[in-house]
């Protein structure tokens, strides 16, 4: 699924006022990390995850594997924060059409 960028301007506007629900620490991408990660994307459809990486390429290659192994798709990135989203089935939250 590829979001358009007035759906994705319209789930940044949504996660906005959200807190990160995952975090990501030291240890990487884990498989305990990708369990919690798809039990609240199951549950939130949306969410903001904290990577704590020191170096840019690191927190994008985490990012990337988070993305890659959940089926979600980045919304955004800001600094060590990314907002990704996975559809329910059925979907909770209304998309624009275009």
């Amino acid at each position: 699924m590829s979001l358009t960028e007035t759906q994705k301007r319209h789930l940044r506007a949504i996660a906005h006022h959200k807190k990160p629900v995952v975090l990501v620490g030291a240890n990487g991408v884990t498989p305990p990390l990708l369990a919690e990660l798809e039990g609240a994307l199951t549950a939130h459809e949306l969410l903001k995850v904290r990577v704590a990486a020191g170096d840019r390429e690191q927190r994008d290659a985490m990012i990337g594997q988070l993305c890659s192994a959940s089926g979600s798709e980045l919304v955004q990135r800001i600094g060590h924060v990314a907002v990704l989203y996975r559809a329910a089935e059925p979907p909770r939250l209304a998309l624009p059409f275009r």
